[in-house]
């Protein structure tokens, strides 16, 4: 306890002294302070060569769960590409899909795009926002070849939100959450199921081959590479199905995890496995085709893993879904003959948002300036080992999450109203209030057993009506002291900046489902179902009828 005192003060110190200049209205992330472009400046007239970027997303890969973190499922690939390169351990992104892929593509919070809530579900008429300025978008302005390989999960219901239309010249992948990764078919609930596997805008029966996903996109991506010329920069976005449930595999990965009695833990090593060969197969494509001296390979998880379906998060946290460092710190690194300190150790503060700036610099991109970002520039902080310029990172504020039924306004000084869901990190203090959501700690001993067993799980008893969780992330990266009741000023702080950062919110979209979603209403296919013609006809029929009524009443009036 003494020892946690003395941390804390030493980081409220800290906090008072330096972080809270830092404090003010919303900024503009890159546009504010760009970095320095890839490399030594070249002489005047000489050609600048822009880097392929090849953005490599996991899904759903525990913190733990690679072996550079302890894990004993292998990975040799991603070991060796993390000890080339640069390993990112204080990276965060977000608890869920579509939060973490909305950020990635935007450089923006979910409260500026609307996607606060939850994630975008298939019957849903939503996706994200058409208004806003995507990745893929900034990076064919200045002459990239953009592609998808993947999983989208940012919403089709409309064509306007298909990745065609949102940057990628080309996309194949699927547009939910989820899916079998052989017949790539998915049920939302009974009845409403249907096919999942495009070719840019079209159902893509003809490769529906009972090829695993996995293997099946990695294909894709060799022939992409193979059929590119690489004197021009290409962007790849390939957006893995693995790890995500549902569990399935080629059975030959299951060859070193037999002795793995939790069968959900086995199936999950084996398809971690056939991830890393497969990240082994595109490096190799990469270095093939004459593309790897001027790559940049970026890898990250989209969030924390999901224990009861085999995800490790040890020794954080929670888990994905929660806001917990469980669900928001992920496995993350950096990997390029192109970066300065190769096989060094990031500790400085990124989060997913800072990949759209920092990208775009490197690729000798414009941001506007009346796009407002939240990301920042931390190419010099990988590549060159320098301070972060993030200093905060909104994890999210939820304004429809179920509300923590003892939160209150008062609990949180007025400043803040302690029954909604949020959570923010100011440098080394972290804040959560409301219902963070799963708190238990599962250690390595929890899978254990032929199935799910929370007999050892650590858990923590809250008293009676708590809504307020204050943590030195730096000191106590586990979250296991609580300093809400030590340090009132430093809570209160957090509120205010929490309340600054919800004045810039956008009203949330989550809208209801839409029977006309149903795949059978649409061939068997899960796609866009929003008839923007059907929109026109209905308006002008009620233009027409307005018309008709005007000239009766003009009659009758005559």
């Amino acid at each position: 306890r003494m020892v946690a005192a003395v941390l804390a003060g030493l980081s409220l110190l800290s906090l008072l002294t330096c972080g809270y200049l830092a404090w003010g209205s919303r900024r503009g992330g890159a546009a504010e302070a760009p970095g320095k472009l890839l490399g030594e400046e070249p002489a005047a007239g000489a050609p600048r060569s822009q880097p392929h970027i090849i953005f490599i997303l996991a899904d759903d890969q525990g913190f733990r769960d690679v072996g550079y973190h302890g894990s004993e499922i292998r990975t040799p690939t991603l070991d060796k590409l993390a000890a080339e390169g640069v390993k990112l351990e204080n990276y965060y992104v977000q608890p869920m899909c579509t939060p973490s892929r909305s950020q990635l593509i935007t450089g923006k919070y979910q409260i500026h795009t609307g996607l606060q809530h939850s994630i975008i579900r298939p019957t849903q008429p939503n996706c994200l926002p058409l208004d806003n300025v995507t990745l893929p978008q900034k990076l064919k302005e200045v002459g990239y070849s953009t592609h998808m390989v993947g999983k989208w999960h940012l919403g089709f219901y409309r064509r306007e939100c298909m990745p065609t239309q949102r940057g990628f010249d080309s996309f194949f992948g699927s547009l939910l959450g989820s899916g079998d990764y052989y017949t790539h078919f998915k049920c939302d609930s009974p009845g409403i199921c249907g096919y999942d596997l495009y070719e840019n805008d079209n159902a893509a029966w003809d490769h529906d081959n009972g090829i695993y996903s996995t293997q099946m996109y990695t294909q894709r991506v060799q022939r992409i590479l193979a059929s590119h010329n690489p004197r021009k920069p290409i962007f790849l976005y390939i957006a893995y199905q693995a790890v995500h449930s549902p569990l399935q595999a080629p059975g030959r990965y299951f060859e070193h995890y037999r002795s793995i009695n939790n069968i959900n833990r086995r199936r999950y090593a084996a398809m971690l496995a056939c991830l890393d060969e497969a990240i082994n197969n595109v490096t190799l494509a990469l270095k093939k085709y004459g593309y790897y001296e001027n790559s940049i390979i970026i890898y990250s998880s989209d969030n924390g893993g999901q224990p009861m379906a085999g995800g490790s998060n040890w020794p954080l946290r929670g888990s994905k879904g929660t806001y917990w460092e469980g669900g928001i710190r992920a496995v993350g690194f950096v990997h390029s003959p192109l970066l300065k300190n190769k096989g060094s150790v990031c500790k400085e503060l990124v989060h997913i948002t800072d990949w759209f700036p920092t990208l775009i610099t490197l690729a000798e991109g414009q941001i506007d300036e009346d796009i407002q970002l939240d990301g920042y520039d931390v190419w010099e902080t990988i590549s060159e080992g320098r301070r972060s310029p993030r200093v905060d990172i909104l994890h999210n504020i939820d304004p429809i999450y179920t509300k923590a039924k003892n939160g209150s306004w008062a609990a949180g000084y007025g400043i803040w109203n302690t029954a909604i869901q949020s959570a923010i990190r100011v440098n080394h203090w972290k804040l959560l209030t409301g219902n963070p959501g799963y708190s238990d700690w599962v250690p390595p001993q929890a899978f254990s057993n032929a199935g799910p067993n929370r007999w050892h799980n650590e858990r923590v008893s809250w008293s009676a009506g708590k809504t307020v969780w204050l943590f030195n992330i730096t000191a106590d990266p586990y979250e296991r002291v609580d300093l809400s009741a030590r340090h009132p000023e430093v809570v209160k702080q957090l509120l205010r900046r929490l309340s600054q950062f919800n004045k810039t919110a956008v009203p949330v979209r989550y809208p209801p489902k839409d029977p006309r979603s149903n795949p059978k209403l649409n061939g068997g296919v899960w796609g866009p179902w929003f008839k923007e013609d059907e929109k026109k006809k209905k308006s002008d029929k009620s233009k027409g009828a307005n018309k008709q009524k005007k000239s009766k009443s003009k009659k009758k009036a005559n």
